[in-house]
């Protein structure tokens, strides 16, 4: 390894140490229960089996739903995934193939094997993570590769660290020509634009539920402070369409208990009727919490209007909105949905929106079309190169 990779690891060996007492406390939260322990600790998260594959790389839930049409073509029994997170992890699950937390950095040049290929999803650059791929002789591809507006500037200042990482890199397919030109800014070089994977992405419900026969409002994937907003401007709401129900997903479970008691006291105070969809498998109330994994399309399935979260604050940058669109719900969300902006560039109707005018955007729906997504791609000539011995 070269002086810089020797005192990387060395740097990443002592930040170990450092955050040691912090991972301990975090590794008994209920949230990363199961993702720390792996990931820092190698607690029942063993190596790959020696025989060479094709690894994939994903951070969480929406990037390992997004390999569902690529795994359909490649049909290898020789797919390996691993994730960053638990929600990552338990689809990726899915797909009955091997299935790892991505360890630290420090333990990774004892943890992984040679494979024959890793493809690595949108932004996750983790330097040893390459060059320890690399040193072993497996190839790489970043798939999805994306730099955010956001991001973009940071990345930039630290573009001398990125080139080291991105000459371990054999091609980039990047979601836009945006994108490709900052990768080249920072020294990347064969850049293929083919659009977002995601675009490709079977969408389907997994239960039928029956409509309740009012307008259903969906509050989706929401953070903190987001159901809060959107609780305020359904009761305003209200006011105007008597018959209107609010079916509220969070997007992380371990808040389910906390966002209840926060519906309770709205309830209360404006003698609406609240319900919990695992105590009784049902819509009833004016407001429901879906406190269950799993059911979003099948709720966009029966939803008019869908407020979609992650996108009215600045740290979340926005959710997939090519769900909600295919099954015909209105879109209203923030504007702060700098993550998913190649994706909301092919959806059309939707509604951008600061917290306070989340009220005035279900009033507008009134006058909109649904939301629709026009655009498709073609991941063909990524499943050629990948299937390439």
């Amino acid at each position: 390894m070269s002086p810089f990779s020797v005192f990387y690891y060395l740097l990443s060996g002592l930040l170990y140490i450092v955050a040691l007492p912090l991972l301990i406390i975090l590794s008994f939260k209920q949230k990363y229960k199961e993702s720390l322990p792996a990931r820092f600790f190698l607690f029942r998260n063993p190596r790959f089996s020696p025989k060479e594959g094709i690894w994939f790389h994903v951070c969480s839930l929406g990037e390992a739903r997004a390999l569902q049409p690529l795994l359909e073509r490649i049909n290898s029994e020789d797919i390996k995934i691993t994730t960053i997170t638990h929600t990552g992890f338990a689809e990726a699950k899915k797909y009955k193939v091997q299935t790892r937390y991505l360890p630290y950095e420090l333990f990774l040049p004892f943890w992984m094997r040679k494979e024959r290929l890793l493809v690595v999803m949108e932004a996750e650059f983790w330097y040893m993570l390459f060059l320890v791929a690399r040193l072993r002789g497996t190839k790489i591809f970043l798939l999805n590769a994306r730099i955010s507006d956001k991001s973009v500037k940071k990345y930039l200042q630290f573009g001398w660290f990125y080139k080291k990482l991105f000459d371990c890199v054999e091609i980039i397919y990047a979601q836009s020509e945006t994108d490709k030109n900052r990768f080249l800014a920072m020294g990347a070089k064969n850049i293929e634009v083919i659009g977002n994977i995601k675009l490709s992405q079977k969408i389907v419900r997994t239960k039928e539920y029956v409509k309740p026969s009012c307008e259903v409002i969906v509050g989706a994937s929401t953070h903190a402070t987001e159901e809060e907003a959107i609780l305020k401007a359904f009761v305003e709401y209200k006011k105007q369409q008597k018959d209107a129900k609010l079916l509220l997903v969070p997007r992380h479970p371990e808040r389910f208990d906390a966002v209840f008691g926060l519906m309770s006291g709205f309830a209360s105070q404006h003698a609406m009727a609240c319900s919990r969809f695992s105590q009784s498998a049902s819509f009833d109330g004016d407001m429901v919490l879906i406190d269950a994994m799993g059911e979003l399309n099948n709720i966009y399935a029966i939803s008019d209007i869908a407020i979609l979260g992650g996108a009215f604050r600045e740290d979340v940058g926005g959710h997939n909105p090519l769900e909600p669109a295919h099954f015909g719900c209105k879109i209203i969300t923030g504007k702060h949905f700098f993550h998913q902006k190649e994706l909301f560039k092919y959806v059309h109707h939707v509604q951008y929106v600061a917290t306070d005018a989340i009220h005035k955007a279900l009033l507008a729906c009134k006058e909109l079309p649904p939301s629709i997504v026009e655009e498709t791609i073609d991941l063909q000539s990524v499943v050629k190169k990948i299937l390439e011995k």
